[in-house]
């Protein structure tokens, strides 16, 4: 389909096209489209944003963005550049560096804290508790800020919405392994511990199955420490790596070890090529996998599939904190329309857009802490225990700061415990020489962001 042009681009180009005939330089003349442009963010114009999104939700972005031009009486067009997933930061930073970057836009959890350091984005802490905004901090939950704060509370980025880890089982396979009594009934009774867990996977080993398959990430590992409450990050998620001197993090990482040596948890990173934790979910191949809600669509849509989800065990038997999968709506720090950005922003990501965004087969947890917004996690009781996922949002956290902060270190992080999952080597020794290496790095990262 034909998108139309912009009328302020053909001015553009038509008045770019005659100055040069005239002999003024690009340089020249980007300088002067720039002080024409007009300050203040209330001149007209157009507003672009972007953000990755795969073939289903793309018509829900555009719906969005058209609702939003035709209910907001501003003397702006709003247009949705949709992205692929695949080098979406790349793009965007090469945008950005080029002037070039869209006005308002999504970034990962793990790749905020770059933009935070070289200060290409807008620091939204004012906005965000003035009378401008829909929704102030306080509204959102606590431990989804991560990279998106700064130590000294400063804020640049806004969750759009979240995903929650909880380990889904399918209850074919558990039910094929004798077991007769379901994770979720465990932890309405108190009773969801490491050691309940440890025997179903057993069990699911023993008719030669998957137990559970850990995904290939840090937050795969980092959240069976901190629900046997260890510590990953010393100050709040901001200082040095400490887990390989914490003593119940460690705990629940040999064990971790011992199940994947005896394969009755399968690393993700050993499984044949093409093949994911989902799709040996799908097929019958494993008990557990570790999702947010985002497979949720998928597991409609495959017949005979029987699910549902729970946290993860914990030595009380009750919730404990495990990670949330993010992503953040940010500013571009050179944008000529800052008051018309902040109004798109603030709208997004409010409740009433929230709701617009995620009613109907939505496949993420709201942001805000709302009665109005649960039930778009709950409606339909699909699965039986959605609420869990409201329960893990309230309980849990984002990605560290000081691993978001510090450029690679997640990759990092992957690679140097592969020879762990996939050739035995000792976690402990491993995790040591690492966090010898890398907190230099932390240190210097958080350094730049104050």
């Amino acid at each position: 389909m034909s998108q139309r042009t912009p009328l302020n681009a053909v001015n553009r180009r038509a008045f770019m096209q005659r100055a040069a005939a005239l002999g003024i330089s690009v340089a020249g003349l980007e300088t002067l489209l720039a002080a024409c442009g007009g300050g203040g963010g209330n001149g007209g114009g157009d507003i672009r944003w972007t953000n990755w999104a795969n073939t289903g939700e793309i018509q829900r972005f555009k719906d969005f963005t058209a609702n939003y031009n035709k209910t907001h009486n501003a003397n702006v067009t709003y247009n949705f550049i949709p992205s692929a997933n695949n080098n979406y930061f790349t793009k965007i930073q090469t945008e950005l560096n080029g002037n070039a970057g869209p006005d308002v836009f999504y970034v990962g959890d793990g790749d905020i804290g770059k933009l935070v350091a070289n200060q290409s984005i807008v620091e939204l802490t004012d906005l965000l508790n003035s009378d401008k905004s829909k929704s102030k901090e306080a509204d959102f939950q606590a431990g989804l800020w991560g990279a998106a704060k700064t130590l000294s509370g400063k804020i640049y980025g806004v969750p759009v919405d979240c995903n929650p880890l909880v380990l889904w089982y399918n209850k074919k396979v558990l039910e094929d392994a004798g077991i007769t009594t379901m994770p979720a009934d465990l932890f309405e009774q108190g009773k969801w511990t490491r050691e309940a867990f440890d025997d179903m996977i057993q069990r699911i080993k023993a008719k030669k199955k998957y137990g559970y398959v850990m995904e290939s990430s840090s937050t795969a590992y980092w959240a069976w420490c901190t629900v046997n409450g260890g510590k990953v990050y010393d100050k709040d998620g901001y200082g040095d790596l400490i887990v390989q001197d914490d003593l119940k993090a460690m705990d629940a990482l040999n064990w971790l070890t011992q199940r994947v040596r005896e394969k009755v948890v399968v690393y993700a990173g050993s499984l044949p090529k093409g093949q994911g934790s989902d799709l040996a979910f799908i097929s019958g191949q494993t008990g557990f996998i570790a999702v947010g809600r985002w497979n949720l669509p998928t597991f409609k849509l495959s017949k005979g599939l029987r699910y549902d989800c729970v946290p993860y065990p914990s030595p009380t038997g009750k919730i404990a904190p495990a990670p949330v999968a993010l992503a953040y709506m940010v500013i571009n720090k050179k944008t000529k329309l800052l008051d018309k950005a902040f109004d798109f922003l603030t709208n997004f990501v409010s409740k009433d857009g929230q709701h617009f965004r995620l009613q109907g087969n939505g496949n993420a947890v709201p942001s805000l802490s709302s009665k109005e917004l649960d039930p778009l996690v709950t409606e339909g009781n699909d699965p039986e225990h959605a609420h869990y996922l409201l329960d893990a949002r309230a309980a849990g956290y984002a990605l560290f700061p000081a691993e978001a902060n510090t450029p690679g270190l997640t990759d990092d992080i992957k690679t140097a415990l592969d020879p762990v999952w996939l050739q035995g080597k000792d976690i402990k020794t491993t995790l040591a020489d690492f966090a010898s290496k890398a907190n230099p790095r932390i240190k210097q990262a958080m350094e730049r962001i104050k």
